[in-house]
């Protein structure tokens, strides 16, 4: 069992009450990151609270009511997955970074520089962030936190979303095998089959990852393909 000194709590809210469990922190940080955890080797306490710290347990049919089961395995599971875990600070500080990290990345295969249609290199954003002093929320979802950052750094550098086209020609004895990856690395918009054996194509890709496009196909190409900039 897992000592009570050294857990956290868990907690979700149903209609106009809490419903809370008392958890180690690590295993139950893992479980809601995806990983496969055994229930019963996190929980602290084998019960459920309407308020852990004040010890108001629930009653079994009140679970049942609430829950579908009065099993308390079953409700800290579902509890731990959708509600709220108070994070320790290092798992707070591990969060954090990796959605920032998240956040940069979105930015960086997204946007370019209107200025110079060219993309922003990572760090570059991230100094515009942190120039900005815009702060990432470790409780909110990247997608959302992308629009923010987006909004508090277009002072700082020219920046917008955008997608691209690129004329590209693979000659004969690379198409093949470049046709594969080149289209599950974009947009296929059109393509054609030349006579010699050749392959043509325009490709759409969000504008931060036309680097990354020139670099994937020169490396399928050895540097003999040719590629333009719409």
């Amino acid at each position: 069992m897992v000592s009570l000194d050294e857990s956290v709590i868990a907690r979700l809210k149903k209609g106009k009450n809490n419903f809370e469990v008392f958890v180690e922190p690590d295993g139950a940080f893992a479980l809601k990151r995806g990983e496969k955890i055994n229930i019963e080797d996190i929980i602290a306490v084998e019960s459920v609270f309407y308020d852990a710290n004040q010890g108001d347990h629930v009653a079994e049919s009140d679970l049942l009511t609430v829950f579908g089961t009065s099993d308390v395995m079953e409700v800290a599971e579902q509890i731990l997955l959708h509600g709220e875990l108070q994070l320790t600070k290092e798992q707070r500080k591990q969060i954090l970074e990796e959605k920032t990290r998240k956040v940069i990345t979105i930015i960086a295969q997204n946007a370019i520089n209107p200025q110079t249609k060219t993309p922003h290199p990572p760090a570059r954003i991230q100094k515009a962030m942190e120039e900005a002093k815009v702060h990432i929320d470790p409780l909110k979802p990247v997608d959302e936190q992308v629009n923010i950052v987006m909004k508090a750094i277009r002072p700082i550098i020219p920046i917008r979303f955008e997608e691209v086209d690129v004329a590209v020609r693979v000659p004969a004895e690379y198409a093949a095998k470049a046709y594969g990856d080149i289209a599950n690395f974009s947009t296929l918009v059109k393509n054609e089959w030349q006579n010699d054996g050749s392959w043509v194509a325009v490709v759409r890709m969000p504008a931060g990852l036309q680097n990354d496009f020139y670099g994937l196909v020169n490396h399928l190409t050895k540097g003999d393909a040719e590629t333009k900039l719409l």
